[in-house]
């Protein structure tokens, strides 16, 4: 696929993470897409999984945003650099609202079928474990 797509891609991507657009997600994501994530013990699927993913960081963050500060792509996936903001005002991994204010780093890395839909997300698997064998994650 070519890279300008897959940079296209990614910037409608951001759209809909930071706007919860069910239409957006179903045209961006494959319905057999499967997503790894410490909110949930088993991979979470489609478009819907995703916006789980979307919806459980805003009972934490609801003003939480993500920026694609730089995209690589080649072939059939990109890599993202991610800015991720936001206000702790609601319970997040059992811990009360702190009101504190975050601002993270986050990289991805996206995989694209041959229609140009996005079948994997890798992010931070390494994390996941950390939070999982702390017990703080499902």
């Amino acid at each position: 696929m070519d890279n300008q797509i897959l940079k296209e891609k990614i910037k409608k991507f951001e759209t809909m993470i930071n706007t919860a657009d069910e239409t957006l997600a179903e045209q961006l994501i494959a319905e057999d897409a499967k997503f790894f994530t410490p909110a949930s013990p088993e991979p979470l699927q489609g478009a819907s999984g995703y916006l789980s993913v979307v919806h459980w960081m805003r009972k934490g963050f609801s003003d939480v945003q993500w920026k694609a500060e730089d995209v690589i792509a080649d072939d059939n996936k990109a890599a993202v650099h991610w800015t991720l903001t936001g206000t702790h005002d609601g319970e997040f991994f059992g811990v009360k609202p702190t009101g504190a204010k975050i601002k993270t780093s986050v990289m991805n890395f996206y995989y694209f079928n041959e229609n140009g839909k996005i079948t994997n997300d890798i992010a931070a698997e390494g994390m996941i474990g950390i939070l999982r064998a702390l017990g703080l994650s499902k």
